[in-house]
């Protein structure tokens, strides 16, 4: 997940104008040669700057409130600008490593310093770098279809394989809490919070919630909702926000209905010692698929 600071102050804001310019399904028809090497990356696939499915996102914020000015200070954060926050990852290369690896080995570990070990933690490795590069990607087709430019304020891992002075963390849905700034989104039709981590020890392995969570599976959440909402009502929140899905089941299935109170998420952090709040974000567009427009087949 990544925030990206963007050039266009709050005044700017064109939501009906950029929800007929953004699609960001369709492979990236910039250069990609230059882009590989700006990156640094090894490899190259069609589905590099797409966001997918899931709870994956693209959204449009603006600062509800800053909390902790001298921390947001620090981060770089202006209130009068628009601000994106992407989360989507290394569409799914991170997925086929794991599987080239279960399928040889199973369940059964490797030791980290056998040359299986270090193979498998340079492939892990890749597929971070690659996710980074995939939300920059992102970030870039989002801008440029809004003509905005934009500063990377921050960036984390949900899911990895991480070494500490302690040991081996494997994180699955959990942020890093051993980093300066943290972002913790709600559903597509709540706040947003950035955070600043202040303690980080095996307690509660150094880690932090990664988002609001679940209060539905996927599975039951449309049945639960489709005689309270037709899908265009599900295109508006009730914080005012507008959002660009035309996938159904998608539509359903990450309705804000479907998830926790974000702020009691936050509290609970917050009275357990683990974070100082430094600014609540109001979302204003979140784009989740245009598939409407365009047939993505990554």
């Amino acid at each position: 997940m990544g925030l990206w600071q963007s050039s266009l102050p709050v005044h700017k804001t064109k939501i009906d104008k950029w929800l007929k310019k953004l699609s960001l399904d369709l492979p990236w028809e910039g250069d990609h040669d230059a882009f590989v090497t700006e990156q640094g990356l090894p490899e190259w696939t069609d589905a590099l700057g797409t966001i997918g499915g899931g709870n994956h996102f693209a959204e449009i914020q603006k600062v509800e409130e800053i909390l902790d000015p001298e921390l947001a200070q620090r981060l770089g954060l202006v209130a009068e600008n628009l601000q994106l926050m992407v989360h989507s990852g290394s569409r799914g290369l991170g997925e086929a490593i794991l599987r080239s690896h279960t399928d040889v080995f199973g369940g059964s570990g490797l030791t980290d310093d056998s040359e299986l070990g270090r193979d498998y933690l340079r492939r892990h490795d890749e597929g971070l770098f690659f996710a980074r590069a995939n939300r920059r990607l992102i970030a870039r087709r989002f801008l440029d279809a809004i003509g905005a430019e934009g500063t990377q304020l921050c960036d984390m891992t949900h899911n990895s394989v991480t070494r500490t002075p302690q040991g081996w963390i494997h994180r699955k849905g959990a942020a890093p809490s051993d980093q300066d700034f943290v972002l913790i989104p709600g559903s597509r039709g709540d706040f947003s919070y950035i955070v600043h981590p202040i303690s980080n020890s095996v307690d509660h392995g150094w880690s932090l919630a990664h988002g609001a969570g679940r209060r539905w599976d996927r599975g039951s959440t449309r049945a639960r909702l489709e005689k309270r909402f037709s899908p265009e009502g599900l295109l508006k929140t009730k914080l005012g926000s507008r959002v660009l899905c035309d996938n159904k089941d998608l539509l359903y299935e990450e309705a804000p209905e479907a998830y926790k109170d974000i702020d009691g998420v936050i509290q609970d952090l917050v009275d357990a010692g683990l974070i100082l709040v430094v600014a609540m974000m109001r979302p204003v567009l979140t784009y989740k698929t245009d598939g409407g427009r365009s047939r993505c087949k990554c």
